[in-house]
C-alpha cells in the first residue's frame, strides 16, 4: 500500500525522548503544519516532557472531509493513523503509555480520537481541539478496548463550520462507554480556534501526570 505520510518530518521541543519522563503527541489540522501545532505545546511546557509533532505530507492528514465514506480518504488515513502508531511506539520504548498525551486540532483532533479509539487502553490523556470520531452519520462505533479511566477533554464552539457539534458528542459518549474520563465542553459563537479555558483544562491533565 501507497503510504503518503511515510517518514514524516518530526518536530521536537521540551525534554529530548530518551530522558523525558512523559511525552506528547500531537496532530495538526488541516492546511497548517507541526510548527503551527506546537505552538499549544508552548501553553503546557512542563518539566520533563517530550513534545512530538509529525508533519503531514502536503499540509492533510487525508483529503476530504472527516464525515466523507472511510474509503474515499484512503490512503491517507491509514498512513496517517500509521503514523502515530509508529511514534508512539518509538516512545514507549522510553515511556510507558499511561504518561503519554495524545493531543490534535481540528482535522489533528479527528484523527487524535479516532486513532485513540481504535487503540483504547490507558493514556496519560486524550485531547480533542474541536474534533470528532472519523466517518460519515451512523459509522458503527464498536471498537474494541478499554480506556482504563483515561482523562479525555473534548471541546469545540457550538457552530463550528466543520465539525458538527453532534459528532463532538456523539464522540464523548462513545469513548465513555469505552470506560474514559470525559470532560466535553461546547463554547457559544466561537471561531475555528482553540481558548484559554481549553489550554486551563489540558493543562490540569498535563500537570496530573
Amino acid at each position: 500500500m501507497i503510504s503518503p505520510h511515510k517518514g514524516a518530518p518530526l518536530l521536537q521541543a521540551g525534554e529530548v525522548l530518551g530522558k523525558a519522563r512523559a511525552a506528547m503527541i500531537m496532530l495538526h489540522g488541516r492546511g497548517a503544519s507541526a510548527e503551527d501545532v506546537m505552538t499549544i505545546a508552548a501553553e503546557l511546557l512542563q518539566p520533563g516532557f517530550a513534545y512530538l509533532a509529525p508533519q503531514a505530507a502536503g499540509n492533510a492528514w487525508y483529503p476530504n472531509p472527516f464525515t466523507a465514506p472511510l474509503e474515499s480518504n484512503e490512503p491517507y488515513l491509514s498512513s496517517a493513523l500509521e503514523t502515530i502508531e509508529t511514534l508512539l511506539a518509538k516512545v514507549e520504548e522510553t515511556i510507558p503509555a499511561q504518561r503519554v498525551i495524545l493531543l490534535g486540532f481540528s482535522q489533528g483532533a479527528c484523527l487524535t480520537l479516532e486513532f485513540a479509539a481504535r487503540h483504547a487502553r490507558r493514556y496519560g490523556g486524550v485531547v480533542g481541539f474541536t474534533g470528532g470520531l472519523i466517518g460519515p452519520a451512523g459509522t458503527p462505533r464498536d471498537y474494541p478496548g478499554n480506556f482504563d479511566a483515561t482523562p479525555v477533554f473534548i471541546g469545540s464552539s457550538d457552530v463550528d463550520p466543520y465539525i458538527g457539534k453532534d459528532r463532538v458528542l456523539e464522540t464523548g459518549e462513545v469513548l465513555k462507554r469505552m470506560g474514559a474520563q470525559v470532560m466535553v465542553r461546547l463554547y457559544p459563537g466561537m471561531g475555528h480556534t482553540v481558548n484559554q479555558d481549553e489550554i486551563d483544562a489540558v493543562r490540569e491533565i498535563v500537570e496530573a501526570i
